[in-house]
């Protein structure tokens, strides 16, 4: 980490990048815990010839150019690098965060704080106390600078993360004694767009990689984290594969949920240490109300309300007549329909149904019809499944009959697929609620039947390649049954036994509203359980959501965008080749 994956960046980036308006944040000789080893320099500075480290002892902000006065928002984003508390060296993040931040009408602000690493202290120390003092300074001076002052946000990365995360959950607690009259301001910031926190887990929080990948009985989050009357709103982003543990970033979740802090959490398959999904983090702060006016929400089935792709369409029965697995008279008869469009643009197959509490499911409601128009106008197939409903009579499970249902069309869809075009081996499935929970099911258990074979069909794997769960319900023991659900969070709350997961358990991209008390933890405690099975996958929490996150969502935020998420996923698994 001390040779961060983005210090080549660092090195060629301009040394004249960083606006001239500098001010120092400590007196002379008033700093707290002076050390003669430590500067205040990013790496570019640093670098460039005559660099004097005398004269660069003191930590400093730097206020980059003020933004368009016709774009200029009421708020303020602190800029905050990583280097391992022994550099600041993300000098092309923190250019690239600026121009993006500026250009949207932002006051973006830099905080270059002391390195290397203080002797016989806390690693973060110095830097803490750094930034405590410029957020004080920044809200003294955000009427001058025409920002509200509680409307200052922070963007990190890495050891910077870190320090964002103290900042955004311990403002409550000093991280050195007051000097003069800006101590007496608060220091608490409104926002954290927290990229790739590192030292947050107990195995790391001595400043080394995660040694036990933040799993065991005996990791836990760090204390060093408050979480106080001021914590804040956080979007939180990590890579599946960060040597610095992701569990960082699901246990920060956990906690602001059992706070009733809104949150993003945006976890990404097969990436490292770094920064992702700064769209997202936008998206955050515009549904939280911290830049722009939030758009009138739409309907999602007036976005997408017309069938505008030419398609080749057959509708099929699933079972044999008299045939059906626990047939019972009270449901329906299942059935798939076929969606091709008649210009492929990938051999892949998506499979959709919707939810309904296993009571009901409607395709052609918001949760199928949609995202079915949408994959087909970019050239992929859709298979949409309308599986048995309501629930079937005990002693039956809720979800056995649809289960069936689904291996069944699996089936079916495998053997049909090379003569309609399509390939065999690439076919994923897509659930919502309760459709989310079956997607759990048909992704993680294919080798459990949930039925005895009735003829050739069956001799056929129903495995899938990939699993699309949205909002997903039933998962964990406190609500299996959709009741009694005090929302996942806690660590004695268990896995439903529904699911195998088995040898060919395949990788998922999970979706829910943070305010969601049904899937928000069954979605995050999936991912965990998957990624400590070795499996990759991809997941998006939307601030102030609720179950149904993207019914109705405002243009301009992650529930709006959650069809161009999935394709982008879709895209980034070489499944729609």
């Amino acid at each position: 980490m001390k040779k961060s994956i983005f210090f080549i960046i660092a090195l060629f980036a301009s040394v004249s990048i960083f606006a001239k308006d500098r001010e120092l944040l400590w007196p002379k000789n008033k700093m707290p815990y002076a050390q003669v080893h430590q500067i205040a320099a990013m790496t570019n500075e640093v670098q460039a010839k005559g660099f004097n480290p005398d004269k660069n002892r003191i930590a400093y902000i730097e206020w980059f150019e003020a933004p368009p006065k016709d774009k200029k928002q009421d708020a303020c984003m602190v800029l905050i690098s990583g280097g391992s508390y022994e550099s600041c060296c993300d000098v092309g993040l923190i250019n690239q965060w600026k121009d993006i931040f500026t250009k949207m009408g932002i006051q973006c602000v830099n905080l270059v704080y002391r390195t290397p690493r203080p002797i016989d202290m806390a690693i973060y120390q110095t830097a803490w106390a750094d930034g405590q003092r410029a957020i004080r300074m920044i809200r003294k001076q955000a009427k001058e600078r025409g920002f509200n002052p509680e409307k200052i946000g922070v963007i990190s990365m890495s050891a910077g993360s870190h320090l964002a995360l103290l900042l955004g959950t311990s403002a409550l607690t000093p991280a050195y004694e007051n000097i003069d009259a800006l101590d007496t301001i608060p220091c608490h910031i409104n926002w954290a767009i927290v990229n790739a926190p590192a030292y947050g887990t107990t195995d790391a929080e001595m400043g080394t990689p995660a040694t036990r990948q933040g799993y065991g009985p005996d990791v836990t989050l760090s204390k060093v984290f408050q979480f106080d009357q001021k914590t804040c709103p956080m979007s939180l982003h990590h890579g599946a594969m960060d040597i610095y543990a992701p569990q960082t970033s699901t246990l920060v979740y956990r906690q602001l949920r059992r706070m009733n802090i809104p949150a993003d959490l945006h976890l990404y398959p097969h990436k490292g240490h770094g920064a992702y999904g700064l769209e997202r983090g936008i998206e955050f702060m515009r549904q939280m109300g911290f830049i722009d006016t939030l758009a009138k929400e739409e309907f999602i089935l007036d976005r997408y309300a017309t069938d505008n792709t030419p398609c080749n369409y057959h509708k099929a029965s699933i079972w044999p007549e008299g045939k059906t697995p626990d047939f019972q008279e009270k449901q329906n008869q299942p059935h798939i329909e076929w969606y091709i469009p008649k210009e492929l643009k990938t051999k892949a197959i998506q499979i959709v149904y919707a939810g309904g509490a296993y009571e009901y499911n409607l395709p052609e409601d918001h949760e199928v019809a949609p995202i079915r128009r949408y994959l087909n106008a970019k050239g992929m197939a859709v298979v949409v499944l309308k599986y048995r409903s309501p629930r079937p009579n005990p002693p039956l499970a809720k979800h056995t009959t649809a289960w069936q249902d689904l291996q069944r069309a699996i089936r079916i869809v495998r053997l049909e697929a090379e003569s309609r075009g399509l390939d065999p081996n690439r076919i994923g499935i897509m659930g919502s609620s309760a459709g989310g929970h079956l997607t759990l099911m048909g992704t993680t258990s294919s080798m459990h039947r949930s039925y005895l074979p009735i003829d050739k069909i069956d001799e056929t794997p129903c495995n899938v390649q990939w699993g699309i769960c949205i909002y997903p319900a039933y998962v964990l023991s406190d609500g299996i049954n959709g009741t009694n659900n005090r929302g996942g969070n806690e660590e004695n709350v268990t896995f439903a036994t529904d699911f195998s997961f088995d040898l060919k358990t395949a990788p998922m991209i999970f979706m829910h509203g943070d305010s969601d008390p049904y899937s928000a933890m069954n979605s995050v405690k999936s991912w965990e359980r998957l990624l400590a099975m070795g499996v990759q996958c991809e997941l998006h929490s939307f601030a102030k959501r609720n179950h149904c996150f993207h019914r109705n969502a405002s243009p301009q935020t992650g529930s709006y965008n959650c069809f161009d998420i999935i394709w982008e996923y879709l895209t980034n698994m070489g499944v729609n080749k």
